[in-house]
């Protein structure tokens, strides 16, 4: 399986690298090969000032070895070899009326001292991350999520959607993220669902990401801004960064297995500002973002 899953991850990542380069016309990713010293490495594949996008990330990695200590007491196992791999991306859009995407799909395998397989396991998602809020691009990112769930089983979509909620919530500010998407994690097997069913899904949903991306960008990317919009953009980034830094289970597992920095950090934007109680007028399109980020929405 994590042959497997390995190969389809650096398939998708040239398949999103050339989607994202298309549609922004002139940047390209840069390519950085790297090598964990204690097993394992990855491709980080970066994209700075673009015609469009102003950073996007779109990695991969396989690591593997003795399970850190820390981890050990966050699963509540004792001393475990694992393996886990993932491709994980952030863009951050130039221009404020398209929203800020990430994605995540991966595997993980943990072993006990003889080399057998004790758990595995699969996580993702995809979420979308909107500055200003246009309704409708909403509501395809999430249809195409509920469509590429709903070939697999019905009951995916609501309850993915509703992790997605739950997880990308910043508790400090008492409000999401985003406008979420997908979030599934510990996806194992069950006399429902083999490793190979899980498989299928969560490939079905990485493939989907372009379809549920792209026509929000190519929609959004001629709009006119101002710096005032450009300003509250970079606001709503610090939360972005907050959620991070703070909450982010990948970010945080990264540093723990003493990942490689520059991957795990890549998520975080260029320009950033935190203003002091900073609050939006009323009645703006400001104000109507905040107010939906305050609850959960069921948009399809």
């Amino acid at each position: 399986m994590k042959e497997q899953f390995y190969s389809y991850i650096q398939t998708l990542q040239d398949q999103i690298c050339k989607g994202l380069e298309d549609v922004d016309g002139t940047a390209k990713f840069r390519q950085d090969l790297w090598e964990r010293p204690e097993g394992g490495g990855g491709r980080t594949r970066v994209l700075e000032n673009g015609n469009v996008f102003e950073k996007g990330g779109v990695n991969i990695s396989a690591v593997h070895g003795a399970l850190p200590v820390a981890m050990q007491t966050y699963f509540g196992v004792g001393e475990v070899d694992f393996f886990a791999c993932g491709l994980s991306l952030v863009i951050h859009p130039k221009n404020p009326m398209v929203p800020t995407v990430h994605a995540n799909w991966r595997y993980f395998e943990m072993y006990d001292k003889q080399g057998n397989i004790v758990n595995q396991w699969f996580g993702g998602g995809q979420d979308l991350t909107p500055y200003y809020l246009f309704e409708e691009d909403a509501k395809h990112f999430h249809q195409t999520c509920k469509t590429a769930c709903d070939k697999h089983n019905q009951d995916f979509y609501p309850k993915f959607k509703k992790q997605c909620d739950e997880y990308f919530w910043n508790a400090h500010r008492n409000e999401a993220r985003g406008i979420g998407g997908l979030f599934f994690d510990h996806l194992k097997a069950t006399e429902e669902m083999s490793m190979e069913n899980w498989y299928t899904f969560v490939t079905e949903v990485g493939n989907s990401f372009l379809s549920a991306y792209i026509p929000i960008v190519e929609k959004r990317k001629a709009l006119p801004y101002t710096e005032t919009n450009r300003t509250w953009q970079e606001i709503r980034r610090g939360r972005y960064v907050e959620f991070n830094l703070v909450h982010d289970k990948g970010t945080l597992f990264g540093l723990k297995t003493n990942g490689r920095i520059e991957s795990i950090l890549m998520s975080l934007p260029p320009h950033v500002q935190w203003v002091y109680d900073h609050h939006p007028e009323a009645g703006s399109e400001e104000e109507k973002l905040i107010n939906v980020l305050k609850k959960p929405i069921a948009w399809i």
